[in-house]
């Protein structure tokens, strides 16, 4: 081999060693970017728009000076495509995460994800402005009754036919979507509940046992007097009795009520006003739970016709008017 070959096979082998540090440490600047925490000091919803690519996404994220302006970007994604690879939608970001991490959570589109809980006792008014509220929850007008509608229910009484329970959804879900779930889940609890029910109840229908356990949720928050409270009610339909109850007549006021009935409230005409009309009022007043509906279902074995509060949130109970009166005295007109 002649000297000049020599020199020219040494240069070579020179320069591809140098070209070989030269990947090798542009590699690692690659790879320690990729592994450097995000410019974040605090969570953030990071939302990627549809038709966002991996090359915008970079442009956004140095826009949003979560990255510095950097050459490493564009090689990542050219030594690992897979992470370019993003979906769309509103991500949950939190302080220390890494640039690869941030990649691989986009690419496998697990998106944020919000709940509402929808509180048993409250009425379809009470829901609305809570949902109006609520983040990132897409919004129509009148949603209870659309969701009636799509579901074919034409009657135009969405009071008490959604379940309460606590409900999950993505950003920009539409709230048809979530009331779609409530809706159907208060179907299947009530069909459930109407399956079980006692021999012999003066119900008609699921629908008089809803109104029925509307009631009951509403008049007690206490597990163990629900059956009792059930009873009561159940007992005094047999008998032909009003029921008397002050829940129905605050929800007949509406907004008229501000924390009192008078006596003149209760002599009021109107659907809702049990100390004047028969029997159950036309719809529920508010939605009630599972436990409440399987109460009006599986009412207790008691003859008690009254019950009065004692004003710790329980209640006595009493089969005869004297014994009722009597409890009335101890605890409501001594402690007015």
């Amino acid at each position: 081999m002649t000297r000049l070959l020599k020199t020219i096979v040494t240069a070579l082998l020179s320069l591809s060693l140098l070209a070989a540090l030269a990947a090798y440490w542009g590699w690692q600047q690659v790879q320690g970017f990729a592994d450097a925490p995000l410019s974040l000091d605090s969570p953030i919803e990071f939302k990627v728009e549809r038709g966002t690519s991996a090359k915008a996404l970079g442009r956004q994220l140095v826009a949003q000076k979560l990255l510095a302006d950097n050459w490493q970007y564009p090689w990542l994604l050219r030594l690992q495509p897979e992470l370019g690879a993003i979906r769309s939608g509103l991500y949950q970001v939190e302080p220390g995460t890494k640039l690869r991490q941030l990649l691989a959570l986009l690419v496998s589109g697990k998106t944020k994800v919000f709940s509402v809980t929808l509180v048993e006792g409250l009425t379809v008014k009470e829901w609305q402005s809570q949902l109006q509220t609520a983040a990132h929850l897409s919004w129509v007008e009148q949603p209870f009754l659309k969701t009636l509608q799509d579901n074919g229910d034409t009657s135009g009484l969405p009071e008490g036919k959604f379940f309460p329970d606590t409900y999950s959804y993505h950003a920009d879900d539409s709230v048809l979507d979530l009331l779609g779930q409530s809706h159907r889940k208060m179907l299947q609890e009530l069909n459930s509940a109407w399956a079980q029910r006692a021999a012999g109840l003066p119900l008609k229908d699921p629908y008089e046992l809803l109104i029925l356990a509307s009631i009951i949720e509403k008049e007690t928050g206490r597990a163990d007097e629900r059956p009792l409270i059930a009873a009561v009610f159940i007992n005094r339909l047999q008998r032909k009795m009003r029921l008397q109850t002050d829940p129905t007549v605050i929800y007949g006021m509406g907004e008229r009520f501000k924390g009192n009935i008078s006596r003149k409230d209760l002599l009021e005409a109107t659907p809702f006003n049990t100390y004047r009309i028969d029997g159950l009022p036309p719809t529920p007043i508010a939605a009630p739970g599972r436990a409440a509906l399987m109460a009006a279902a599986q009412p207790a074995a008691a003859d008690y016709l009254y019950f009065v509060s004692r004003n710790d949130g329980s209640h006595v109970f009493s089969v005869s008017l004297a014994e009722h009166n009597r409890a009335v005295n101890q605890f409501q007109r001594k402690a007015q």
